[in-house]
């Protein structure tokens, strides 16, 4: 599945996966405060968001479907395989290009590729 957000709508994302389980009353609350959103606009967001699976809202509480690590990396493996064709290789080499890694990051790198 390809899920996309945007700017506010990660902010937005956040405020509930910081929050969850959130009830849909405080989510209004929340949003009003730290995006100065009306009650519409939070409610047309969340929608899309539960639509594109991301977040589910059952009997006024709101949830995840989709952990902000999950999130994290179906975003990355998206981009490496829009980018760089699905090659990990080719996309730690642009990474890499023009910055020095550290041991501690050769290092850490090794112990994920040996994990695999």
């Amino acid at each position: 599945m390809h899920y996309q957000m945007g700017v506010l709508e990660k902010r937005f994302a956040d405020i509930i996966w910081d929050r969850e389980p959130v009830s849909s009353t405080e989510l209004m609350r929340l949003t009003e405060e730290e995006l100065n959103w009306k009650k519409s606009t939070m409610f047309t967001v969340l929608r899309r968001l539960c639509d594109k699976g991301i977040f589910q809202n059952v009997g006024g509480k709101v949830t995840s479907l989709l952990s902000r690590e999950q999130y994290a990396s179906v975003q990355s493996t998206q981009f490496v395989d829009e980018t760089f064709g699905g090659s990990l290789p080719a996309f730690l080499a642009a990474f890499s290009s023009g910055r020095k890694l550290s041991e501690s990051e050769v290092e850490e790198l090794r112990r994920l590729i040996d994990k695999q």
